[in-house]
């Protein structure tokens, strides 16, 4: 069964590596990885009580730097589960997502209870992998209400350190940037 990110885009021109990181993951296998943020949170602690409410396995109250991390993709018919820990110095604090296609369109359920949802764009430029949500929508009940704000991602690959490597930003109206992490990464699929 294909990937989401294979079922909504042609995965041909991203650097082979990322092909394996994004394609699919066979029946009983998981993708494995590991690595360090440069870049964590937001030093805009003004912003850390809402982080704490809102956040809810999403975004943490946080800044800093040398954040080691690990993810875990796991298939789960046709959508991809995903397990990002981030080991901070007061605690491990965990990001879950689940991704799927929607009427040709990446769809990404965030958060312990997929209180967020990100309708994306995906591109493959200069064999990187790009994201940009259209909507963002925060989970209220059964409604799905818009949310301010942008989610976007580029990952590559970077053959001079011969790592993956990620980087998000979440922007809102007026205020700007106000999430960040970017980071290298080892990946591969096991049993």
């Amino acid at each position: 069964m294909p990937s989401p990110y294979e079922a909504a885009l042609d995965l041909a021109g991203l650097h082979p590596r990322l092909r394996a990181y994004f394609g699919a993951i066979p029946a009983g296998s998981v993708g494995r990885g590991s690595g360090v943020f440069d870049s964590v949170g937001t030093p805009r602690r003004w912003l850390w009580p809402v982080l704490s409410i809102l956040g809810q396995g999403v975004v943490f109250p946080h800044w800093g730097g040398n954040v080691p991390f690990a993810v875990v993709n796991t298939p789960d018919g046709g959508e991809l589960a995903g397990r990002r820990t981030f080991h901070f110095s007061d605690g491990d604090r965990t990001m879950t997502d689940r991704m799927r296609v929607v009427d040709g369109r990446l769809v990404d359920d965030l958060g312990h209870a997929r209180r967020y949802r990100a309708t994306l764009t995906a591109r493959v430029v200069d064999g990187a992998l790009t994201l940009r949500s259209e909507s963002f929508r925060l989970r209220v009940g059964r409604l799905h209400l818009p949310f301010p704000g942008r989610v976007d991602l580029v990952e590559r690959w970077d053959d001079g350190s011969a790592r993956q490597h990620v980087a998000v930003t979440i922007t809102v109206p007026v205020i700007g940037r106000v999430y960040e992490y970017a980071g290298f990464f080892t990946y591969e699929v096991t049993p």
